[in-house]
């Protein structure tokens, strides 16, 4: 009987401290704000507000998503480069990636439809400006004599691509464990009419274009 009681009020000690834990790790979850979107809201908001003159919040531009991918043509003859591209933007991003699968059938590359031909992985919401915030900081001054972004990325709809040739500026890549030097495609999706307020936007957040 006092082994049951001991085992009852062990298991209801357990349990609160399982809630406990739980609450602790909610409420840092709510309170948690990337520094790149507290500067957002804090500051880049009012910032492009008065520069464009836009009468209320929404109209203001707005990152919404990132999107990295990477083509591998040789993944036809060796499927284990897909995978390796897939592992290393996991590894960049923090969120897992997946494979690109081919769209249709092209005998002259001997490709089949559905076949891994990539990788990409989507970026939203806290680790989308937790990305950015790290590709500012720590990977483009890591590239060779690095003197900005160019401008000439923008699709004309508010859109910005930038493409990078090396994989080895992401801190997260371990250079001796890269079978091949990849570049690839890192497209910022912003909610901008026009290039010239997607720059804006892009520029307050800290990608340095070349002047």
């Amino acid at each position: 009987m006092v082994k049951q009681l001991e085992w009852v009020l062990r298991s209801k000690k357990i349990k609160k401290l399982d809630f406990q834990k739980k609450q602790k790790k909610l409420f840092k979850k709510m309170t948690y704000l990337p520094r790149l979107k507290k500067d957002f809201n804090e500051r880049i908001i009012n910032s492009l507000k008065e520069e464009f003159g836009y009468k209320n919040i929404m109209q203001t531009p707005k990152l919404k998503k990132i999107v990295l991918s990477r083509g591998v043509g040789s993944a036809v003859s060796d499927k284990k480069l897909v995978d390796h591209a897939v592992d290393e933007f996991t590894k960049i991003t923090g969120q897992k990636a997946v494979p690109t699968l081919s769209k249709k059938d092209v005998a002259s590359f001997k490709l089949r439809k559905g076949m891994p031909i990539g990788a990409k992985v989507t970026l939203r919401g806290d680790k989308m400006f937790e990305f950015l915030d790290r590709l500012v900081t720590a990977s483009l001054p890591r590239v060779r004599d690095f003197q900005g972004v160019k401008a000439s990325g923008f699709d004309g709809r508010g859109n910005y691509n930038l493409g990078i040739t090396e994989q080895i500026i992401f801190p997260e890549i371990d250079i001796d464990k890269v079978n091949k030097i990849s570049g690839m495609d890192i497209t910022f999706v912003t909610s901008a009419k026009t290039d010239r307020e997607a720059k804006a936007l892009l520029s307050e957040l800290g990608l340095p274009f070349k002047k």
